[in-house]
C-alpha cells in the first residue's frame, strides 16, 4: 500500500505486451516449397554468378564495377542470412513484423541491384571505346572481358527481375 492508501499496480510483463511475430511465410524447410522461397534461392544463385563474373573480368573499370561488386556481395550475404532465418525457424522466435521486413529488404535490394545492373550495362557498352595505352590505341575492354561483362549484365538483369518478383510477392503479403 502506498501512503495514500491505494495499491500500486504491478509493472506490466514485457513479454505479454509485445505482439506475436507477424509472418505469413512458413518457417523451416517449408519455405523452399513457396514461390518466395524459390525466388530467394534464385537470387542467391544468380547474384553469386554476377559476383563471380564481375570478379573474373579483373574489374577494368573500378569506379563503375566497384558498386556492382559491393551490391552483389552484400545482397548475396544478406539473402543467405534471410533464407537462414526462415530455414532455422527463428522467425517464430523473433517478435517482428516479418511481412514488412521482407518487403523493406526486397525493395532496398531491388533498387540497389537495378542501379548495379545499369552500371554493369554501361561498362559493357564501353567495349568499343579506345584509350591510349603506351602509344597505341587499344579497346578499353578486351574481347574476353567484354564477353564476361555481357554475361554479368544478363545475370544482373535476371537477378534484378528475381528481386522484383520477390518485392511484388512481399508487397502482396504485407498489404493484403
Amino acid at each position: 500500500m502506498s501512503a495514500g492508501g491505494a495499491a500500486v499496480p504491478p509493472p506490466p510483463n514485457p513479454a505479454v505486451s509485445f505482439p506475436a511475430p507477424r509472418v505469413t511465410l512458413p518457417s523451416g524447410p517449408g519455405i523452399l516449397r513457396t514461390s518466395s522461397g524459390a525466388f530467394v534461392c534464385l537470387e542467391i544463385l544468380f547474384g553469386g554468378l554476377v559476383w563471380i563474373l564481375v570478379a573474373s573480368s579483373n574489374v577494368p573499370l573500378p569506379l563503375l564495377q566497384g558498386w556492382v561488386m559491393f551490391v552483389s556481395v552484400t545482397a548475396f550475404i544478406f539473402s543467405l542470412i534471410f533464407l537462414g532465418v526462415f530455414l532455422s525457424g527463428m522467425v517464430t522466435q523473433i517478435d517482428a513484423n516479418w511481412n514488412f521486413l521482407d518487403f523493406a529488404y526486397h525493395f532496398t535490394v531491388f533498387v540497389f541491384y537495378f542501379g548495379a545492373f545499369l552500371l554493369e550495362a554501361a561498362t559493357t557498352s564501353l567495349h568499343d571505346l579506345h584509350c591510349n595505352r603506351t602509344m597505341d590505341l587499344q579497346p578499353l575492354l578486351s574481347d574476353n572481358q567484354y564477353n564476361i561483362n555481357v554475361a554479368a549484365t544478363i545475370f544482373a538483369f535476371v537477378t534484378t527481375a528475381c528481386y522484383g518478383c520477390s518485392l511484388g510477392l512481399a508487397l502482396r503479403r504485407w498489404r493484403p
